[in-house]
C-alpha cells in the first residue's frame, strides 16, 4: 500500500452521534420541516442508498421543544441497538434529519474524509464486533470511535466514491425505470379489469381508445353481481377454478445452504425484493417448487406481498405460487397485486401472526373476465415485463461487481491509478 494511504481512527475522520427520543405523541406527521426517520424508514422505497422519505416528519418548533439534534446532509446512519444493528444497514442523509434514539449517525470531519467514501467505508464495517452487551447488543461512541481504518487521500476518496456510487447510481436508474413501467401496466390492468374504464366509454358512446379488434373483447354493458357490477358476460367464481395455486413447504434445516448447492429457496417477505426475490438460500432436497414466471405471495404475515420467479426455484411455508390457467405471467403477477385489502383481511384475523391456507386462497371470490382478454393483456404487459426483468438482471450483475469491488477499493488492494481520469469516466 502507499505511502499516501494512513492508519487512523474513525474517530479521528467522523464524529458519533446518538439520535434523540420520539414519543408516540409527535408521531404521525406528514409535513415539516424536518424528517425524523427511525430504523424502519431505513426499509422504504426509495431509501436503498439515501434517506429521501421519511414515514414521520417535525416542524421546527417540534425539532427546539424536543431537543432533538439536527444530523447534517451526508451523515451517514445506522441503527444502534437491537437485532437491527446487526443487519449492517447503512444510510447517508440526503437533508438535515432527525433520527431517533435507536440510531446513530456518523458526521464526517470536513477536510478530513468524503462523506460518500465514508458510506462506502462504514458499508465496509461489521459492528457485529463491537456490540456490546448479549441479549440487547448495542453499540457505544468509544468502541466505534477506536475502530481502526486505512484512509487514502481526499483525491483518492473522492475516485473510489465516484467509480462506486456510479454503479449504485446505474442500480437506482433501474430500480426507479422498473417502478415507472410497473406502474404503467398495473394502470392498464386497473382500467381494464378493475375499473372496466372500456366497457364504461363504450356505454357512454365514447371511443375507448383502443385498436378496434381489443375493444370488441369489451362489452357494453355493466350488470349486477355478488361483487357489484361487472361488464355483461363475466362471470364471478373462485380463484381455486381459475388458478394454479402451489402452497409451499419447508424441507429441514439441514438441507438449507448459501453456497449455491441446490434450488434457490424462498421463505417469505424476507426475500423479496422490488420484483424478483433475492438468492441468499438454497436448498439440496426441495419439496415445493415455482417455475418461471409463476407469482409467489407470502402466506404468513405478512400476507400479500408479491414477487414473479425468475427461474425455477424451491418455495417454503411461507410462500405460495400461483399461474392463471392460461399459463398467463402478466396478468397472474397484477391480479395478485389487486388483491392486497383481501390479504389485508386474512392478515387481521390472525392471533399472533396472519396466515392464509390453500382453502382459503382457493376459496377468494374474483371477477373473471374472458381467457382471450386475458391473453390479450398478456401480449399488451408483457413487453414492459420483459423490460424490468431485464433491468432487474443487469442490476444484479451491477450489485455483485460493486459487491465486489468495494472491500478492495476500500482497503486499497485495487488502486486507482489515474484518479483523474476515472473520475471523469465514470461521472
Amino acid at each position: 500500500m502507499g505511502s499516501e494511504w494512513s492508519s487512523t481512527t474513525l474517530g479521528a475522520i467522523c464524529s458519533f452521534a446518538a439520535g434523540s427520543a420520539f414519543p408516540k405523541a409527535e408521531q404521525g406527521d406528514a409535513v415539516g420541516k424536518y424528517p425524523f426517520i427511525k430504523v424502519s424508514d431505513m426499509s422504504l422505497a426509495g431509501n436503498e442508498r439515501y434517506v429521501t422519505t421519511a414515514n414521520n416528519w417535525a416542524s421546527e418548533h417540534t425539532q427546539t421543544r424536543l431537543r432533538a439534534k439536527v444530523h447534517p446532509a451526508g451523515a451517514t446512519v445506522f441503527a444502534k441497538i437491537g437485532v437491527a444493528l446487526t443487519y449492517n444497514r447503512r444510510r447517508i442523509l440526503s437533508q438535515p434529519t432527525l433520527i431517533d434514539n435507536n440510531m446513530m449517525a456518523a458526521i464526517p470531519e470536513r477536510g478530513s474524509v468524503h462523506p460518500l467514501f465514508l458510506y462506502y467505508l462504514l458499508c465496509t464495517v461489521d459492528f457485529n464486533d463491537v456490540v456490546v452487551g448479549t441479549a440487547l447488543p448495542y453499540l457505544n461512541i468509544s468502541d466505534l470511535s477506536h475502530i481502526r481504518v486505512q484512509l487514502p487521500s481526499i483525491k483518492e476518496q473522492q475516485a473510489i466514491a465516484c467509480i462506486l456510487g456510479a454503479l449504485d447510481d446505474k442500480i437506482e436508474l433501474n430500480r426507479r425505470m422498473n417502478q415507472t413501467l410497473e406502474a404503467m401496466a398495473r394502470a392498464i390492468f386497473k382500467s381494464w379489469f378493475v375499473d372496466f374504464d372500456p366497457v364504461r366509454a363504450k356505454m357512454e358512446g365514447r371511443d375507448p381508445g383502443l385498436p378496434q379488434a381489443l375493444a370488441d373483447l369489451f362489452p357494453d354493458r355493466l350488470v349486477d353481481s355478488e361483487l357489484g357490477e361487472i361488464p355483461e358476460g363475466w362471470e364471478v367464481d373462485t380463484m381455486g377454478n381459475h388458478f394454479r395455486i402451489t402452497m409451499g413447504q419447508s424441507p429441514p434445516g439441514t438441507t438449507y445452504n448459501e453456497t449455491g448447492q441446490g434450488l434457490p429457496f424462498y421463505q417469505g417477505r424476507v426475500d423479496f425484493g422490488f420484483r424478483f426475490p433475492a438468492r441468499r438460500v438454497f436448498c439440496i432436497a426441495p419439496t415445493r417448487f415455482a417455475e418461471a414466471g409463476d407469482t409467489l405471495v407470502t402466506v404468513r404475515a405478512p400476507v400479500g406481498d408479491t414477487n414473479m420467479a425468475s427461474e425455477h426455484c424451491s418455495i417454503g411455508r411461507g410462500v405460495a405460487a400461483i399461474r392463471h390457467a392460461t399459463g398467463s405471467r402478466s396478468y397472474t403477477y397484477y391480479f395478485a397485486r389487486s388483491l392486497q385489502s383481501i390479504f389485508e383481511c386474512f392478515e387481521a384475523e390472525g392471533t399472533v401472526f396472519g396466515a392464509i391456507n390453500k382453502e382459503d386462497f382457493s376459496s377468494i371470490r374474483c371477477v373473471v373476465p374472458p381467457s382471450k382478454l386475458v391473453q390479450r393483456f398478456d401480449a399488451q404487459c408483457s413487453p414492459t415485463d420483459q423490460q424490468i426483468e431485464r433491468n432487474e438482471v443487469e442490476s444484479r450483475t451491477l450489485t455483485g461487481l460493486r459487491d465486489a469491488l468495494l472491500p478492495k477499493l476500500i482497503s486499497g488492494k485495487i488502486r486507482v491509478r489515474n484518479v483523474t481520469r476515472i473520475t471523469e469516466e465514470v461521472s
